[in-house]
């Protein structure tokens, strides 16, 4: 058996950013599907879990504790559980990354 959460176009002004709950489909993995202009990203926060990200387009800065770095296409950026991290389209074009959540579902707190 299989299920497919179909694409759909976000509505003009709506987050392009895809949220993916794999308990939504029997699945124990989760997952952001991220499209984001310049100078957007993610705020500050903590999993109780890894995160891993895999960028597929664009340049980001990561900060993960108080580390940060730039990704780039192909790269694979690992924050391991309970450290507060965080990322930002740091280039002129859209980033695009998967950050993938080892869980059935997403569970994260603002630091």
């Amino acid at each position: 058996m299989f299920q497919v959460r179909r694409h759909q176009e976000p509505q003009p002004g709506q987050s392009r950013t895809v949220r993916f709950e794999g308990r939504d489909f029997g699945s124990q993995v989760s997952f952001f599907l991220v499209d984001a202009a310049p100078g957007q990203g993610a705020a500050l926060h903590v999993h109780p879990y890894p995160e891993t990200w895999v960028v597929r387009k664009g340049e980001a800065e990561f900060t993960v504790g108080g580390e940060t770095m730039k990704g780039y296409p192909g790269d694979i950026v690992v924050a391991a559980a309970n450290v507060p991290h965080r990322f930002v389209n740091s280039g002129a074009g859209r980033l695009e990354l998967i950050g993938i959540h080892p869980r059935d579902t997403i569970v994260q707190a603002l630091v």
